[in-house]
Protein backbone atom coordinates (compact mmCIF):
# COMPACT_ATOMS: atom_id res chain seq x y z
CA UNK A 1 0.00 0.00 0.00
CA UNK A 2 1.68 3.48 -0.94
CA UNK A 3 2.10 5.58 1.66
CA UNK A 4 0.33 8.85 1.33
CA UNK A 5 3.27 12.12 1.60
CA UNK A 6 2.32 15.79 2.40
CA UNK A 7 4.92 17.78 1.96
CA UNK A 8 4.43 21.24 3.42
CA UNK A 9 7.12 23.90 1.98
CA UNK A 10 6.31 27.80 1.16
CA UNK A 11 9.16 27.31 -1.71
CA UNK A 12 7.41 26.15 -4.84
CA UNK A 13 10.97 25.61 -6.69
CA UNK A 14 11.97 23.06 -3.42
CA UNK A 15 8.69 21.73 -3.27
CA UNK A 16 8.90 20.89 -7.47
CA UNK A 17 12.43 19.11 -6.61
CA UNK A 18 10.92 17.13 -3.99
CA UNK A 19 7.76 16.03 -5.79
CA UNK A 20 9.66 15.04 -9.39
CA UNK A 21 11.73 12.89 -6.83
CA UNK A 22 8.85 11.32 -4.75
CA UNK A 23 6.40 10.82 -7.36
CA UNK A 24 8.72 8.62 -9.48
CA UNK A 25 8.49 5.98 -6.36
CA UNK A 26 5.75 3.68 -6.35
CA UNK A 27 5.66 3.53 -2.78
CA UNK A 28 4.94 7.09 -2.14
CA UNK A 29 1.53 8.86 -2.82
CA UNK A 30 2.48 12.49 -2.92
CA UNK A 31 -0.66 14.91 -1.97
CA UNK A 32 -1.34 18.09 -3.11
CA UNK A 33 1.31 20.20 -1.43
CA UNK A 34 0.68 22.69 1.35
CA UNK A 35 2.99 26.12 1.04
CA UNK A 36 0.36 28.09 3.61
CA UNK A 37 1.35 27.46 7.59
CA UNK A 38 -1.96 28.71 8.72
CA UNK A 39 -3.16 26.01 6.48
CA UNK A 40 -1.49 23.02 7.61
CA UNK A 41 -3.27 21.74 10.43
CA UNK A 42 -6.48 21.97 8.89
CA UNK A 43 -4.93 19.93 5.82
CA UNK A 44 -3.67 17.30 8.23
CA UNK A 45 -6.63 16.66 9.56
CA UNK A 46 -8.19 16.27 5.97
CA UNK A 47 -5.62 14.50 4.18
CA UNK A 48 -4.63 12.05 6.94
CA UNK A 49 -1.17 11.43 5.77
CA UNK A 50 1.17 8.56 6.68
CA UNK A 51 3.93 11.33 6.52
CA UNK A 52 4.61 15.04 6.42
CA UNK A 53 7.44 16.17 5.39
CA UNK A 54 7.85 19.70 6.92
CA UNK A 55 9.35 23.03 6.85
CA UNK A 56 9.94 23.59 10.60
CA UNK A 57 10.16 27.46 9.92
CA UNK A 58 6.65 26.68 9.40
CA UNK A 59 5.41 25.00 12.47
CA UNK A 60 5.16 27.14 15.91
CA UNK A 61 3.99 24.52 17.41
CA UNK A 62 4.85 20.47 16.47
CA UNK A 63 2.81 19.20 19.54
CA UNK A 64 -0.60 20.81 18.49
CA UNK A 65 0.32 19.92 14.78
CA UNK A 66 0.53 16.20 16.13
CA UNK A 67 -2.73 16.46 17.84
CA UNK A 68 -4.18 16.60 13.96
CA UNK A 69 -1.88 13.89 12.43
CA UNK A 70 -1.24 10.35 13.15
CA UNK A 71 2.01 10.13 10.76
CA UNK A 72 5.39 10.59 11.06
CA UNK A 73 7.12 13.96 11.34
CA UNK A 74 10.06 14.65 9.48
CA UNK A 75 11.86 18.00 9.30
CA UNK A 76 12.60 19.14 5.85
CA UNK A 77 16.57 21.40 6.54
CA UNK A 78 17.79 23.83 4.14
CA UNK A 79 18.97 26.70 6.82
CA UNK A 80 20.31 26.63 10.81
CA UNK A 81 17.38 25.09 12.98
CA UNK A 82 17.91 25.16 16.27
CA UNK A 83 18.89 21.03 17.58
CA UNK A 84 16.52 21.21 20.35
CA UNK A 85 13.34 21.88 17.86
CA UNK A 86 14.90 19.09 15.69
CA UNK A 87 14.84 16.77 18.47
CA UNK A 88 11.37 16.71 18.56
CA UNK A 89 10.63 15.86 14.51
CA UNK A 90 10.94 11.75 13.75
CA UNK A 91 13.55 12.13 11.14
CA UNK A 92 15.66 14.86 9.29
CA UNK A 93 15.72 15.48 5.20
CA UNK A 94 18.17 17.62 4.60
CA UNK A 95 18.12 19.33 1.39
CA UNK A 96 21.24 18.55 0.50
CA UNK A 97 20.94 14.62 0.99
CA UNK A 98 20.86 12.39 -2.02
CA UNK A 99 17.77 11.09 -3.73
CA UNK A 100 18.59 7.64 -2.46
CA UNK A 101 19.15 9.21 1.09
CA UNK A 102 15.69 11.13 0.99
CA UNK A 103 13.70 8.24 0.27
CA UNK A 104 15.20 5.97 2.37
CA UNK A 105 14.84 8.44 5.16
CA UNK A 106 11.16 9.10 4.07
CA UNK A 107 10.53 5.33 3.64
CA UNK A 108 11.66 4.34 7.22
CA UNK A 109 10.27 7.46 9.14
CA UNK A 110 6.71 5.74 7.46
CA UNK A 111 4.51 4.05 9.77
CA UNK A 112 3.83 1.34 8.13
CA UNK A 113 8.14 0.68 7.56
CA UNK A 114 8.03 1.00 11.32
CA UNK A 115 5.80 -2.05 12.06
CA UNK A 116 7.22 -3.87 9.81
CA UNK A 117 10.20 -3.57 10.57
CA UNK A 118 9.51 -4.19 14.35
CA UNK A 119 7.73 -7.60 13.08
CA UNK A 120 10.37 -8.79 11.22
CA UNK A 121 13.08 -8.52 14.13
CA UNK A 122 12.45 -12.00 15.92
CA UNK A 123 15.19 -13.99 14.96
CA UNK A 124 13.26 -18.00 13.84
CA UNK A 125 13.76 -21.22 16.29
CA UNK A 126 16.37 -22.08 13.77
CA UNK A 127 18.27 -18.79 13.10
CA UNK A 128 18.12 -18.91 17.45
CA UNK A 129 19.71 -22.10 17.19
CA UNK A 130 22.21 -21.49 14.14
CA UNK A 131 23.30 -18.06 16.57
CA UNK A 132 23.98 -19.93 19.49
CA UNK A 133 26.02 -22.62 18.12
CA UNK A 134 27.72 -19.71 16.25
CA UNK A 135 28.23 -18.16 19.67
CA UNK A 136 29.68 -21.10 20.76
CA UNK A 137 32.40 -20.75 18.04
CA UNK A 138 32.06 -23.34 15.54
CA UNK A 139 32.48 -23.16 11.96
CA UNK A 140 29.34 -23.11 9.36
CA UNK A 141 30.18 -26.53 8.26
CA UNK A 142 30.15 -27.99 12.12
CA UNK A 143 26.37 -25.63 12.59
CA UNK A 144 25.69 -27.49 9.49
CA UNK A 145 25.86 -30.86 10.56
CA UNK A 146 24.85 -30.11 14.20
CA UNK A 147 21.49 -29.13 12.84
CA UNK A 148 21.71 -31.46 9.71
CA UNK A 149 21.22 -29.12 7.02
CA UNK A 150 23.18 -27.98 4.32
CA UNK A 151 26.04 -25.08 4.62
CA UNK A 152 24.00 -22.92 2.41
CA UNK A 153 21.56 -23.26 4.92
CA UNK A 154 23.28 -21.74 7.27
CA UNK A 155 25.13 -19.03 5.55
CA UNK A 156 21.30 -17.88 4.89
CA UNK A 157 20.58 -17.98 8.01
CA UNK A 158 23.46 -16.27 9.13
CA UNK A 159 22.35 -13.36 6.50
CA UNK A 160 19.13 -13.18 8.20
CA UNK A 161 20.54 -12.68 11.62
CA UNK A 162 22.91 -10.15 10.60
CA UNK A 163 19.90 -8.27 8.97
CA UNK A 164 17.49 -8.13 12.29
CA UNK A 165 19.79 -7.88 14.15
CA UNK A 166 21.73 -5.24 12.94
CA UNK A 167 25.10 -6.51 14.55
CA UNK A 168 27.77 -8.15 11.92
CA UNK A 169 30.64 -9.66 13.40
CA UNK A 170 30.85 -12.68 15.46
CA UNK A 171 32.16 -11.44 18.70
CA UNK A 172 29.03 -8.73 18.66
CA UNK A 173 26.79 -11.68 17.81
CA UNK A 174 27.73 -13.62 20.45
CA UNK A 175 27.51 -10.50 23.02
CA UNK A 176 24.01 -10.30 21.71
CA UNK A 177 22.94 -14.09 22.40
CA UNK A 178 24.56 -13.74 26.04
CA UNK A 179 22.71 -9.77 26.77
CA UNK A 180 19.91 -12.20 25.36
CA UNK A 181 20.27 -15.14 27.29
CA UNK A 182 20.43 -17.59 24.69
CA UNK A 183 23.91 -19.13 26.04
CA UNK A 184 25.50 -19.29 29.47
CA UNK A 185 27.92 -16.52 29.89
Amino acid sequence: MKQRLLIAEPSEVIVDGLKSILEAQIRFKVLEPEMDASRLAERLLATHPDVVLVNPTMVDNLSKLRENCSGAMVALVYQYIERDELKNYDSIVDIRDSRAVIIETLTQASPGEQAANQGNYELTKRETAVLVQLAQGKTNKEIADALNVSVHTVISHRKNITHKTGIKSVAGLTVYAMLNNLINS
